[in-house]
């Protein structure tokens, strides 16, 4: 005996009000809206007038999500550039609107964020670890949170240098 299970849909006013609750908790991206909404088993054709109601009475606004995700991800989980940007990529987020939320951090706050994140690696790592291994495991914790390479390259040096004048 085979059971098949067909998941109950939702009207296009339920799918409104969730949505509407959702987004005033929380800045969500339209992707993300529209994988709800097709798990809730709601009509393409419906799907699309949910998404832009809600675009149009303020609720849904993919820039502005990208905006915080770039301040929260770079502010508390301190993600790299690269980092942020798959991560939009992955939520569909237009890499225009991501370009332009990333411009928003502030240079000289991203390097001194950088350094930090090295300092305290750098303290966890054994003493004995050679040179050379110590620069590598550093270079690549720094770059699998995001951190372009160049960038990198250039704060492990200014490491070395204030760990030789100490």
């Amino acid at each position: 005996m085979s059971a098949t299970f067909r998941r109950k849909t939702i009207s296009v006013d339920a799918a409104t009000d969730r949505l509407e609750a959702l987004c005033s908790r929380s800045e969500q991206c339209s992707y993300e809206l529209i994988s709800k909404m097709r798990r809730w088993g709601v009509l393409p054709s419906d799907i699309e007038k949910v998404i832009d109601s809600l675009t149009e009475r303020g609720y849904l606004n993919d820039q502005r999500f990208a905006n915080a995700f770039v301040s929260d991800k770079y502010r508390f989980s301190s993600w790299g550039r690269r980092k942020i940007l798959a991560a939009l990529a992955a939520k569909r987020i237009p890499s225009a609107m991501a370009r332009e939320a990333l411009d928003e951090i502030d240079p000289e706050i991203y390097a001194e964020r950088l350094d930090n994140a090295l300092k305290v690696k750098n303290r966890s790592l054994p003493d004995d670890l050679e040179p050379l291994m110590r620069r590598r495991k550093l270079y690549q914790f720094a770059v699998a949170r995001g951190y372009e390479s160049g960038e990198v390259v250039k704060a492990i040096r200014r490491l070395v240098d204030s760990c030789a004048t100490d």
